[in-house]
């Protein structure tokens, strides 16, 4: 898969989605009771830094030379796992 693929097509729309769950998971934290509502905004807060460290990752590589650009890939490719990781987890003590 070329660079561009891989940034727009993975890494992007991969951002993209998780902002569309924070935005989902924000909505229900304004709604929820105080004691949830602390629990939810602690969880988000993780989330959101987790999610600026990829987008960080992301700019990285998308000004990245060839040669660094390998180098950065596996890097970001452990920001967005941990990332992943996150989101799934929040995710399914959501539901």
């Amino acid at each position: 898969m070329s660079r561009g693929a891989y940034v727009e097509k993975q890494l992007k729309a991969q951002i993209d989605e998780w902002n569309a769950k924070l935005d989902q998971w924000e909505a229900r934290a304004r709604e929820a009771e105080a004691k949830t509502k602390i629990s939810y905004e602690e969880r988000l807060s993780k989330l959101r830094q987790q999610r600026d460290n990829a987008q960080s990752k992301l700019e990285e590589l998308q000004s990245a030379g060839e040669k660094a650009w390998e180098d950065l890939k596996s890097s970001a490719e452990k920001t967005f796992a941990n990332l992943r990781a996150g989101i799934e987890r929040v995710s399914s003590h959501s539901q």
